[in-house]
């Protein structure tokens, strides 16, 4: 094998021990690329100051303005209670009497949210204290909290459903003839299909701690998030506090305007709305502000690492060993995204590796752009769950969990159901287009 395959084989070895240890992506990414400039005798500082910098600098190009509304557009609904508010209606109607209704509840909730737009690191901030005590009113363990995780913000609403407002379903219309309502009936086929699988999985997990007799305690780290009780007679009123997600929607994908200008608006309208609920406009808009950092840097970093791949040897081998697999093209597009998505650890990230080096490649091959936006998304969202992806280790901090007691089920509830659905999907798509 050549050394520089085996390079990237050991970068990423190297960044899933040293995330599930507890350093910092920011700070793994760069190391990583060293490593492999090192097994690709390519110079250190010329791959850092070069294809890593590079991806690094065009990704936030590209996208910081689109975190940067997203992340306020969120902390705007946050505040103003309207995210809690469409919680409490969603609620009313699934009810939470009973352990399946209670973890699909929280999913239904993170899914309404994240189509709307709201970031998905905030609606994890949202979901806690709304799912928390519905757990242990039932009496079933809190790491079955993942699941809802995996159902709100993992698949369906990131990359699936047509029209969603969220990232990975907006990239690909950077770089090819697309929208985010691309293939629309693949969107929502795909979307169906992960549902059913991870209900089976729910079931079965379920079941599972009904035999072992687990029951509801106190996760680490309550003190996290604010559970305390919400005075219900403060909240929007559940019809206004769906307004700003619709505007968002319609601008994007009715007038077909910027993702930018849509989340941009759908604060406005928070802002009209809520002008009373909002104790402090400003500050709301800093924190929005400030909470796009992390993220946006995370994935600069992710996509970094990646660029510095793609500018190895190996990276051009294995490339090329895809682009000439006995196999329909579309299959090696998916495979080459999952593991993209899966070295980097990010969704956006292999996402980004795979618009920018190889997209091109597969366009000029005369396979529609709808198709491609739609299975390379899907495809984005599903190794991306490794256990060093950002989001799942930002989520298991706050909930109080661990990769120990909940790691299973992200890994079942979320990339083995989209693995599933995209074996189903895939050859469907082939034949649509």
């Amino acid at each position: 094998m050549d050394w520089s395959i085996i390079g990237i084989l050991v970068s990423l070895a190297f960044i899933i021990v040293l995330a599930l240890r507890g350093w910092h992506i920011i700070v793994i990414a760069p190391l990583a690329a060293v490593l492999v400039a090192v097994f690709s005798s390519m110079d250190i500082m010329q791959t850092l100051s070069g294809p890593y910098m590079k991806g690094f600098i065009n990704y936030a190009a590209k996208f910081y303005l689109l975190f940067l509304m997203g992340s306020i557009f969120g902390k705007f609904m946050e505040d103003s209670g309207a995210a809690r508010s469409i919680a409490e209606g969603i609620l009313k109607i699934i009810g939470r009497s009973n352990p399946m209704a209670v973890i699909w509840a929280g999913g239904v909730i993170g899914m309404a949210l994240t189509y709307g737009g709201v970031s998905l690191f905030v609606v994890v901030f949202a979901l806690i204290p709304v799912c928390r005590p519905m757990f242990k009113e039932v009496n079933i363990p809190w790491h079955l909290f993942a699941i809802s995780f995996a159902i709100g913000i993992g698949s369906v609403t990131m990359t699936m459903m047509p029209g969603s407002p969220q990232i990975l379903n907006i990239m690909p219309t950077k770089y090819m003839a697309s929208t985010p309502m691309a293939a629309p009936l693949l969107g929502v086929v795909a979307s169906v299909l992960v549902l059913f699988f991870t209900y089976l999985y729910t079931k079965y997990a379920l079941n599972r701690i009904k035999a072992k007799g687990e029951v509801y305690q106190a996760p680490a780290g309550v003190g996290m998030i604010s559970t305390g009780d919400v005075v219900m007679e403060k909240l929007p009123n559940v019809w206004l506090s769906i307004i700003p997600m619709v505007v968002v929607i319609v601008l994007l994908n009715a007038l077909k305007l910027d993702a930018v200008v849509a989340l941009a608006a759908g604060s406005v309208a928070c802002i009209v709305l809520f002008w009373a609920k909002l104790s402090n406009i400003l500050d709301t808009l800093n924190k929005g502000a400030v909470n796009t950092v992390i993220p946006i840097i995370n994935t600069c970093a992710d996509v970094g690492y990646g660029m510095a791949v793609a500018a190895t040897a190996g990276f051009k081998i294995v490339s090329a060993w895809m682009l000439t697999l006995p196999m329909h093209p579309i299959v090696s597009l998916s495979i080459a995204t999952n593991i993209m998505a899966a070295i980097t650890g990010s969704a956006s990230g292999g996402l980004g590796i795979i618009l920018e080096t190889l997209a091109p490649k597969y366009l000029a091959l005369g396979l529609s752009p709808k198709l491609v936006h739609r299975v390379a998304t899907m495809s984005a969202g599903c190794f991306d769950a490794m256990p060093h992806n950002g989001v799942v280790i930002t989520f298991l901090a706050i909930a109080g969990l661990t990769h120990v007691n909940s790691y299973k089920h992200i890994f079942w509830a979320h990339i083995m159901a989209t693995v599933a659905t995209l074996l189903i999907v895939i050859p469907l798509g082939i034949l649509i287009y």
